[in-house]
């Protein structure tokens, strides 16, 4: 099937204190972003990825694009007011009948390996979610106060999240509603299940200086000691 990757990059990060956004800081010498375009062709030299950019920043993309050998396999899409908006500009560009994985460009440590078991799981399940158990305690706030959560019960969610086209394309083919905090509560929404697979620890979004430091860490460790992390 062909393969089509969306990296959503349309945001402007006003968490982390910059002027430039989030997905175009550098880790260990190069931006954000182009590790999480690298990661798909790593994985799959037919995939297509289009990437979502904020207007204003457009400019600074294609730069970043251009440096990259597969740029002839790379489209741009123009940012929404909302990441639901983004990724249905991204959707647009996705043909029917092929797979499409919806990436935050700001989890640069995502891997090959994780990249492809969600594709597996897509062909066989019509969908795949990466998502990793929780190790905190965990409370949810009640109308009397709080109590625990069974953390074993608990998943957190990460992406690539990857679909079937014909899957997503419908179900984003809706008004936005708030309780669509990522791309499988879009789907779940029009009665599909969603299949959870194996994420990875590493593979978290950078949304502060603290994240920005711990993930050029762990790519220097990868430079030095590849497979390691």
């Amino acid at each position: 099937m062909k393969k089509f990757a969306i990296v959503v990059a349309g945001g402007t990060g006003t968490r982390m204190g910059s002027i430039l956004p989030k997905q175009f800081l550098l880790v260990h010498g190069k931006p954000v972003i182009w590790y999480c375009i690298h990661a798909f062709f790593e994985a799959f030299d037919d995939i297509t990825v289009i990437v979502v950019l904020p207007q204003a920043h457009i400019d600074t993309g294609k730069l970043i694009i251009q440096s990259i050998p597969q740029a002839h396999r790379i489209i741009i899409a123009h940012g929404g007011h909302t990441r639901f908006q983004s990724v249905k500009n991204g959707l647009a560009l996705v043909p029917y009948h092929s797979v499409v994985f919806i990436h935050d460009g700001v989890r640069c440590l995502v891997t090959s390996s994780l990249i492809k078991r969600c594709y597996e799981t897509a062909v066989k399940k019509g969908n795949a979610i990466p998502a990793i158990a929780a190790v905190d305690s965990l409370r949810i706030e009640t109308l009397t106060g709080n109590e625990m959560i069974d953390r074993k019960q608990v998943r957190i969610i990460q992406t690539p999240q990857t679909f079937l086209s014909d899957i997503i394309k419908e179900a984003f083919d809706q008004d936005y509603k708030e309780s669509f905090t990522d791309d499988a509560s879009v789907v779940e929404s029009r009665g599909q299940l969603v299949y959870l697979v194996e994420g990875e620890i590493t593979n978290f979004k950078i949304t502060t200086q603290t994240d920005l430091l711990i993930a050029e860490q762990i790519m220097k460790k990868r430079k030095e000691l590849p497979g390691q992390l």
